[in-house]
């Protein structure tokens, strides 16, 4: 990219970010500018927005498992969404064909069908963007809605295929042998350390997976996904993650700048925006009520429904698709921009105050719930224990093994990733799902024995740490609440929330570190040194 539009992205991004929105609105508003000051996107901008979309993909695919997409409330509640709003939408959007408005101009009803499948969509990238930054991905909500945005990329798949007129290749049959690749890959990525080499096979897999679907006649970024899910599961894959995160993350920024260089907005695009965003509260209705007839608890619907409160970059796609086939005006293009960027804004105030606005409506919200449950939202029972982790990452693992091991403590452990809580019971660990930061959680909590003393939250949210903590200590005044910080400004809300010992990771590493070292040293000084 151009540096003047490094700049300007980073200047927006920076004034977004102040006003507790997220950096990639100002990034969207720096393509708009930059367009009306004459600047291009070009080629290069558009390889480095493509690239930036398949390693989101790739990374998305690293984190999904097949049984995850299959579940009814993930697989019928895409399909049925996508239904009802293509026929909802489509059928306003064939109304207003016969107002005045220019650019409703000439559109039939299949025209009105293809508007209407391009808004039925939600946004990948921002859905996961904000579900990383509120270390969402791996809760329950979070793969509702990661599986959700999965099956509805194959459905943006299959209507380009049939769009573009390209059957794919007889080839393509052959792209099943990618499961026989599974185990080489996985060695290889073992065999590449922890540096370079694993940074440069993270960026190589994606795209050698896109270009190989590409050759065929299928999607470039259906190869990245489903690289990425074939990878799934393996432990290494979350350290692959991690290595391509800081990439993807500036790659995205031109794809961004991309949607900003589009077009420029007059007064009618925006007031038809305007009429689409309108139509945001029935997407996130109808998400809510599928999702409760699913047995899906009120809270897991609202945070999952919330987070697919946007439209898509794959409006865009098919604004550029219907405009070269002659059948939407290029108008279109800058319509979709302009929507696709208020569902950013009204997505980012909705998912920020998410947790609120359940806790505010809960009873409402909980009266759409089914009678029966499904099996992780029955009742949890803890035990005879001393203490309890929220959090069994690699701070909350070592904290349970630490407290069992040398001090003989009782523990258990919850977390809100399922298949870490699986992973943790094979190890015969006592660890129960479940999520501090859910309203309902410690309504669904009992609490048989009243011996606990200690409770640690090392969650690596922020927020859900300080949520835990208030909740904790109004069922439990007397108990002991430890919790991890990353950053020292974060401290002194939860001592007001009632933490007791609050620990900054990065900053007390060295120490303890030192501290382990100093011992160490004590105990080979005062120990007989037997002869070499």
């Amino acid at each position: 990219m151009d540096i003047i539009m490094i700049v300007v992205a980073f200047v927006f991004g920076f004034m977004v970010k102040q006003l507790g929105l997220p950096p990639l609105l100002g990034f969207l508003a720096a393509g708009f500018v930059l367009n009306f000051l004459g600047f291009e996107g070009g080629a290069d901008l558009e390889k480095f927005a493509d690239t930036g979309v398949l390693l989101l993909l790739f990374s998305i695919g690293l984190k999904v498992r097949l049984k995850n997409i299959v579940k009814p409330e993930v697989l019928a509640v895409a399909s049925l969404h996508v239904m009802l709003t293509v026929a909802v939408l489509g059928s306003l959007v064939y109304l207003l064909s016969f107002s005045a408005l220019s650019i409703f101009a000439g559109v039939d009803w299949k025209i009105a069908l293809l508007i209407a499948f391009a808004l039925s969509f939600s946004s990948t990238v921002f859905t996961v963007k904000v579900m990383e930054e509120k270390g969402e991905m791996s809760s329950k909500h979070g793969h509702i809605a990661i599986g959700i945005l999965v099956i509805q990329d194959f459905f943006a798949v299959i209507l380009l295929t049939l769009s573009s007129g390209k059957v794919p290749s007889v080839w393509a049959f052959a792209l099943l042998g990618l499961f026989l690749l599974r185990k080489p890959l996985i060695t290889l990525m073992e065999r590449s350390g922890h540096g370079e080499l694993l940074i440069l096979l993270g960026l190589m897999i994606p795209v050698a997976g896109a270009s190989l679907f590409d050759l065929v006649g299928l999607k470039p970024d259906l190869g990245a996904l489903l690289v990425g899910m074939l990878l799934a599961g393996h432990p290494k894959t979350v350290e692959l993650a991690r290595v391509i995160l800081n990439f993807k993350d500036f790659l995205l920024v031109g794809f961004f700048l991309t949607i900003g260089l589009s077009g420029l907005p007059d007064l009618t695009s925006f007031g038809v925006a305007f009429l689409f965003i309108v139509a945001i509260p029935f997407k996130v209705v109808l998400f809510y009520l599928l999702l409760t007839r699913f047995k899906l608890r009120a809270r897991t619907a609202t945070l999952s429904s919330l987070s697919l409160a946007t439209y898509s970059e794959f409006g865009l796609i098919i604004g550029s698709l219907g405009a070269s086939k002659g059948w939407l005006s290029n108008e279109w293009l800058v319509v979709f921009a302009i929507s696709l960027s208020l569902s950013f804004i009204l997505a980012s105030q909705l998912n920020n105050a998410s947790l609120t606005i359940y806790s505010r409506f809960h009873t409402f919200l909980r009266s759409f719930e089914t009678d029966k449950r499904l099996p992780d939202d029955q009742m949890l029972v803890v035990g005879d224990v001393d203490a309890i982790i929220f959090g069994m990452g690699r701070v909350g693992t070592a904290a349970y093994t630490k407290l069992s091991e040398r001090y003989g403590k009782k523990v258990v452990g919850v977390d809100s990733d399922e298949d870490r809580v699986q992973q943790h019971l094979d190890n015969g660990l006592y660890v129960i799902h479940g999520d501090a930061s859910d309203y309902d959680f410690w309504e669904r909590i009992e609490v048989q024995h009243k011996k606990i003393k200690l409770v640690m939250l090392t969650i690596s949210c922020f927020e859900a740490n300080l949520y835990a903590a208030t909740q904790i200590r109004e069922r439990i005044p007397d108990i002991l609440i430890a919790a991890i910080v990353g950053f020292e400004d974060q401290v002194e809300p939860l001592r007001k929330a009632g933490v007791s010992l609050v620990f900054n990771v990065h900053k007390e590493a060295g120490t303890g570190f030192a501290d382990h070292v100093c011992n160490h040293v004590k105990e080979l000084a005062g120990a007989e040194l037997s002869p070499l």
